[in-house]
C-alpha cells in the first residue's frame, strides 16, 4: 500500500522558530499540481467524513441500541469510548507514520476503523459494542491526525491554507450529518440501528481505493525507531486522565477512591513519559516540540477550542430538544447556521491565507467570536426564537471556524520537516483532550446548576415533585408529559443551568485569546498564489 516515487521536487525552506535539529535533515518537497491535491484532498476528505460522521451517529441511536442489546448502566461507555481511544492514540499515529509511512499507516487506519464499524454492527450484546466502538476510536485518531500531515508533506505552508480550509468544513458538515443520518435510520423501519455502523463502510472503501491510486509520496528512509516506553507511558497517561474525564460524575464520584486512584496513576505515568521522551533516541512527542512557543501556544489554543467545539456539540442539542421542544431531526437541523458559519469562515481564511501570507488575524477573531457565540448562547430563553438562536450558533460556528485549522497551519510552519507528524499529532492531541474536558466540565456544572435550580424553584413555588419525576428527568419527551407547573419549572431550570453552561466557555474563550495574542506570526514558508507547476508522480 505505499506509493510510488515523486520525480519532480523543489527545494522548500522551513519555516521552523529556532534551530534545533528536527531528527530529520531538510530534503526537497514535492511539487504537486492542484489538480493532483485535490484528488489526494477527495480521499482524504471522504475517509475523515465517515470517521466524523460515525462518532456522531450513535447520538441519536443511542435510547433504541440500549434498549435493545440491554446495559443501560453501560451507556456511558458506548459514548466515551471512541472519544478515550481517539485521543489516547493521537500521538502514537504520528509516530508510526514516521516509521512506516504516512500512506500506509493512514490506510492502515482506516481498515482498522472499517472492521471495527462492521463489529459494531454485528454487535450482540453492549460489551461487544464498546469494545468495538473503542476500536472504532482508534481508527478515527489515526485519520484526523494523519489526514492533516499528509497535507503537510505534498503542500507549503504558503498554500496550505486554501486546502485546510476544507478539512474544517468537513468536519462542520459531519458535525450536523451525523445525528440527522442516525435519527433516519432509526425511524426506517426497513434498516435498524446497526445500519448507523454499517452505511459508513461503503465510503471508506471507496477513500481507501482513491488513496491507493492519487496518493503518491517520496520514500523516504528515516534513522528512526519506535519508542516503545514513550508510547506506553504517554497512551497510559491520556487513557487514564480520559477515563477519569469520561466517567467521573457518572460511573463514580468525583471525590472517590476511583478518581483519586486514576488521577494519581496518570500523574506517575505522566512523570514516566517525560522521563522515557528525554532518554529516547526518537521520542512520540519530543521535548524539543516543548520548548517551541509556537507549538506550545497552539495546542494550548486547540485544547481551549475543543473545550467550546464539543461542550457545544453535546448540550446545544438539549437546549434545542429540552427547552425549545424540538423534535432530534428539527434540532440537527437548526445547528445548519453553525455549520454554514464554520464552512464559509474555514474556507474563506484559507483562501486569504494563500493569497496574504498572513495568518494569526484569523484564530485572533476566531477566539472572540467563540466567546461572544457562548455569550450570546447564554442569554437563550424559553421564548427565545429560531431566528435568534441561529444568529447565535453561527456566530460560534465562524469562531470554530477561523480557528481550527489556522492553529494546526501555524504549529506546522514554525517546525522542522522532521517534527511535522509530531507537531499535527500533537496539537491534534490537545484539541481531543480538550473535548474530553469540556463534556466533562459542561456535564458538571450543567448537572450541579439544574439541581440546585430545581430545587429552589420547587422550594419557592411550593409544588410536590410529581411521583416518578424524581432522580433522573428523563428524555426530552417524558419532560414535556411532566403536568404543570412541575414541567415550566423543569423548562426553566434548564434553561438557567445551560446559561451557566455556555456562560462557562466564555473564560475558556478568553484563555486561547490570550494564547492567540502571544504567538508569534512567523513568515509562512512558500510561495504566494500558486504558480505554474510541474506534476509530481
Amino acid at each position: 500500500m505505499t506509493g510510488g516515487d515523486v520525480a519532480t521536487t523543489s527545494t522548500v525552506p522551513s519555516g521552523t522558530e529556532d534551530s534545533a535539529d528536527g531528527g530529520e535533515a531538510e530534503r526537497p518537497r514535492p511539487v504537486y499540481s492542484h489538480r493532483q491535491i485535490m484528488e489526494i484532498l477527495a480521499g482524504l476528505l471522504l475517509a475523515l467524513l465517515t470517521s466524523m460522521i460515525s462518532t456522531s451517529v450513535i447520538s441519536t441511536a443511542l435510547p433504541t441500541i440500549v434498549g435493545e442489546l440491554g446495559g443501560q448502566d453501560q451507556l456511558s461507555w458506548v459514548a466515551s469510548a471512541t472519544l478515550l481511544t481517539m485521543t489516547a492514540s493521537t500521538p502514537l499515529w504520528g509516530k508510526l507514520s514516521d516509521l512506516f509511512g504516512r500512506k500506509l499507516m493512514f490506510q492502515t487506519a482506516l481498515l482498522v476503523f472499517v472492521l471495527a464499524s462492521i463489529g459494531a454492527g454485528l454487535s450482540q450484546n453492549i460489551g461487544q459494542l464498546i469494545v468495538a466502538r473503542a476500536l472504532q476510536g482508534l481508527g478515527t485518531g489515526g485519520l484526523s491526525a494523519l489526514a492533516q500531515v499528509i497535507i503537510g508533506d505534498v503542500v507549503e505552508p504558503r498554500q496550505r491554507g486554501r486546502y485546510a480550509g476544507y478539512i474544517g468544513a468537513t468536519f462542520g458538515v459531519a458535525t450536523v450529518a451525523g445525528p440527522l443520518l442516525g435519527g433516519f435510520i432509526v425511524d426506517a423501519d426497513a434498516l435498524g440501528w446497526r445500519w448507523c455502523f454499517y452505511v459508513c463502510v461503503p465510503l471508506a472503501v471507496v477513500a481507501f481505493l482513491l488513496l491507493q491510486r492519487v496518493l503518491k509520496l517520496p520514500r523516504v528512509r528515516r534513522d528512526t525507531r519506535l519508542d516503545v516506553f514513550g508510547a506506553v507511558t504517554i497512551t497510559g497517561c491520556a487513557t487514564l486522565v480520559m477515563l477519569v474525564l469520561s466517567l467521573g460524575g457518572k460511573e463514580f464520584a468525583w471525590h472517590s477512591a476511583w478518581t483519586y486512584g486514576l488521577g494519581a496513576g496518570a500523574l506517575a505515568l505522566l512523570v514516566l513519559g517525560v522521563v522515557a521522551e528525554r532518554a529516547a533516541h526518537d521520542p512520540i512527542l519530543p521535548p524539543r516540540l516543548f520548548r517551541n512557543r509556537t507549538f506550545v501556544l497552539c495546542g494550548f489554543a486547540s485544547l481551549c477550542v475543543g473545550m467550546a467545539i464539543f461542550g457545544v456539540m453535546i448540550y446545544l442539542p438539549q437546549y434545542l430538544q429540552v427547552v425549545q421542544a424540538m423534535s432530534p431531526t428539527a434540532s440537527g437541523l437548526m445547528t445548519l447556521p453553525l455549520v454554514a458559519g464554520m464552512l464559509v469562515a474555514s474556507t474563506v481564511s484559507g483562501q486569504l491565507v494563500t493569497r496574504i501570507g498572513r495568518w494569526k488575524v484569523y484564530p485572533v477573531a476566531g477566539l472572540l467570536c467563540v466567546g461572544i457565540g457562548m455569550f450570546l448562547m447564554s442569554r437563550l430563553q424559553v421564548s427565545s426564537g429560531r431566528f435568534q438562536i441561529g444568529i447565535d450558533i453561527a456566530v460560534l460556528g465562524i469562531g470554530m471556524g477561523l480557528t481550527m485549522q489556522i492553529l494546526i497551519l501555524a504549529a506546522q510552519n514554525a517546525a522542522h520537516r522532521g517534527d511535522l507528524a509530531a507537531t499535527t499529532s500533537g496539537v491534534s492531541f490537545f484539541r481531543n483532550l480538550g473535548g474530553a474536558v469540556g463534556v466533562a466540565a459542561f456535564g458538571a456544572v450543567l448537572s450541579n446548576r439544574l439541581t440546585g435550580e430545581l430545587q429552589e424553584r420547587l422550594a419557592a413555588a411550593h409544588v410536590p415533585v410529581p411521583k416518578g419525576a424524581s432522580g433522573q428527568l428523563g428524555s426530552p419527551d417524558q419532560i414535556h408529559a411532566l403536568p404543570e407547573p412541575f414541567h415550566g419549572i423543569v423548562l426553566q431550570s434548564y434553561t438557567e443551568a445551560l446559561e451557566m453552561v455556555f456562560l462557562f466557555g466564555i473564560p475558556v474563550a478568553v484563555l486561547g485569546f490570550v494564547a492567540v495574542i502571544a504567538l508569534k506570526e512567523l513568515p509562512l514558508s512558500g510561495s504566494g498564489p500558486r504558480r505554474r507547476e510541474r506534476p509530481a508522480g
